[in-house]
């Protein structure tokens, strides 16, 4: 064999080992899925608090394991496409953030296990069977909890002692928003607070519902979690400056983009517990044997600057209470 011939070979036996090394690597690491309905930045936060307890498991990125995230950008219609590219990547697990991004989730799959990293309401949205035995390929957190409510109320119940009249906006068509609802009429009653409903089904809706709760005299404002919504807050949070009522979120991202108040399950420890189940699952659990867990952890959260901008004076006592105060 001359010089040229061993330099071919030598050649082609080196590519072929690393092609096969390179192959060998890429079905070693494994595909993490992650859709959401909102856009990168929206949800930043949640996503860095799953990485985060990805890499306390030992999970490394880019050694172990690729994040192929996914964001609607706040066009829902998105998501059925997105979860296609998710299944069509063969991804080992699908991190959902919310109702939406699991239902396409789960339109596209029955087979690869699904987490959700929140849900307002898995079992009425039909997601699973129970929160005790999900069946299925679907498991996660949810956050009904049916203190929420009535703590909501009695945060503006501690600012204003004689509320009587409260307006809540949240979309009928979402299983969640119907449940939430039912807990807060019930916490109502006990409070002795009139509840205004009002649907909003897109943002063009949105100052409609604002100059709605004004004209029913509205003292303050409770918006349920909704992902329709979140991909509009900062629009939201303006109405209802403008408005001057005094509103409360049940997510925390509106705060942020300068709604006043936010109380709620905290949503980065959702998705800290979501990446729990990502390694149960990744280690041979099936989801359909993993029990849906609900809120452990709840925060209040307080933007002064809009407190400030509306002309309300939160008492010494709430503000204590805070788990972070926005100034």
């Amino acid at each position: 064999m001359n010089s040229k011939h061993l330099s071919w070979l030598l050649t082609a036996v080196l590519l072929t080992t690393t092609h096969l090394a390179e192959a060998q690597r890429s079905r070693d690491i494994l595909r993490i899925g992650y859709l959401a309905g909102s856009s990168a930045t929206a949800v930043a936060a949640r996503t860095e608090a799953l990485r985060q307890r990805l890499r306390e498991l030992g999970y490394v990125e880019g050694k172990h394991f690729v994040l192929e995230a996914r964001y609607a950008e706040g066009k829902l219609d998105r998501l059925a496409a997105l979860a296609d590219e998710l299944v069509h990547l063969k991804v080992d697990v699908i991190v959902t953030g919310g109702p939406s991004p699991t239902r396409a989730a789960r339109e596209a799959t029955t087979t690869i296990p699904i987490v959700m990293g929140l849900d307002n309401d898995p079992v009425g949205s039909g997601f699973v069977a129970s929160l005790a035995r999900p069946g299925g390929n679907v498991t996660g957190l949810a956050t009904l909890s049916p203190e929420i409510s009535g703590k909501q109320l009695e945060i503006w119940k501690e600012i204003f002692p004689r509320l009587s009249r409260v307006a809540v906006i949240g979309t009928s068509s979402n299983p969640g928003n119907v449940q939430m609802l039912k807990e807060t009429e019930l916490a109502a009653k006990a409070f002795a607070v009139r509840l205004q409903q009002l649907d909003v089904s897109g943002p063009n809706e949105i100052e409609t519902v604002f100059r709605a709760a004004g004209k029913g005299r509205a003292e303050a404002v409770i918006v349920l979690p909704n992902l329709l919504l979140l991909a509009h807050r900062a629009q939201l949070a303006h109405f209802a400056a403008r408005s001057r009522l005094p509103t409360m979120y049940g997510q925390s991202e509106y705060v942020d983009a300068g709604g006043l108040i936010f109380y709620g399950a905290s949503i980065n420890d959702l998705f800290r517990r979501a990446a729990t189940y990502v390694d149960k699952i990744l280690k041979g659990a099936r989801p359909a044997d993993l029990p849906v867990e609900q809120p452990t952890k709840f925060e209040l959260v307080i933007n002064l600057k809009t407190a400030k901008q509306i002309g309300l004076t939160i008492p010494p006592n709430v503000l204590a209470r805070a788990d972070r105060v926005i100034r």
